[in-house]
This record gives structure tokens, C-alpha cells and sequence, in this order.
């Protein structure tokens, strides 16, 4: 019966975010007209997990709500730890880690949001995540919502 409970107010939690933008449109104006900052390119370590994204199609704009799909490749023998998942928005790189929490489903093999509610206009997304060897694989995801 607890366990039960526990997954009706799971999702009870999740409907009530549904309605929830992931991003503010102050936060992605804020971040859009904010100077780009250099920053030196680094490679990943060596067999860091790649984070590949499935859905949605960002080669043209997406509208919203949309699903989002990501995939986690971990390099074997080693496997991803999803508990490190972090997700950072925009130029100043917020971490809206607990928004994205409240409204996906996280596991070893990647990440499913069934309704991202953004904003229309251009957004920037930095993935994190780290592998049970410590080795952190990151990825950006610049896109634009209609």
C-alpha cells in the first residue's frame, strides 16, 4: 500500500509540473542578449559516456510542448550514473537539474521527457553526465522554439 501511494503522488507531482515552462522567458531573453564568453575547447576524457539526443529533430524549430529523448552511451564496462545528470541553461549556465527532475524520467540508459514547456526563441543547453569510472561526457544542444 505505501508503495503504491508513493507512485500515485509520483504522479500527481508530475502532472502538476506539466504545465510548468522548464525556462522562463526573462531567463531566456536574459541569457540570449548576454555576451558570449570565451571558453577554452576541451575533449572530453577518454571513453567518457557520449549523450546522444533522439527526439526532438532540431534541424528545424521545435515547437512546444515537445518530447525530449536522450540516450546515454557509457563505455563498458563501466555504466552511467544517473544520479549525475545535470542539465545548465544558456550563457550563464543555470542549473535547472530540479525542473528537468520534476518532469523527466531518468535512468542508467538516458532521460524521457514526455511535455518540455519552453519559451519561443533560441535556447542552449549544456548535458552532463559522469560514469561510474568518474569520467564525465557532456554535450551541448542549441535549438530554437517556434
Amino acid at each position: 500500500m505505501k508503495n503504491m501511494t508513493l507512485l500515485v503522488l509520483s504522479s500527481l507531482n508530475l502532472t502538476a509540473w506539466a504545465n510548468t515552462l522548464l525556462i522562463s522567458e526573462a531567463e531566456m531573453l536574459a541569457s540570449n542578449k548576454a555576451p558570449q564568453t570565451f571558453s577554452a575547447k576541451a575533449f572530453p576524457p577518454k571513453d567518457a559516456p557520449a549523450i546522444e539526443l533522439k527526439l526532438p529533430n532540431l534541424s528545424e524549430p521545435v515547437s512546444s510542448p515537445t518530447v525530449i529523448e536522450l540516450k546515454f552511451e557509457p563505455t563498458p564496462p563501466s555504466t552511467v550514473k544517473p544520479e549525475s545528470f545535470k542539465v545548465l541553461y544558456g550563457t550563464f549556465e543555470i542549473d535547472i537539474t530540479k525542473r528537468i527532475l520534476n518532469v523527466a524520467k531518468i535512468t542508467e540508459s538516458g532521460v524521457f521527457v514526455q511535455e518540455a514547456k519552453l519559451p519561443a526563441g533560441k535556447h542552449k543547453l549544456l548535458l552532463v553526465v559522469e560514469d561510474s569510472a568518474g569520467r564525465k561526457g557532456a554535450r551541448t544542444v542549441d535549438f530554437e522554439v517556434k
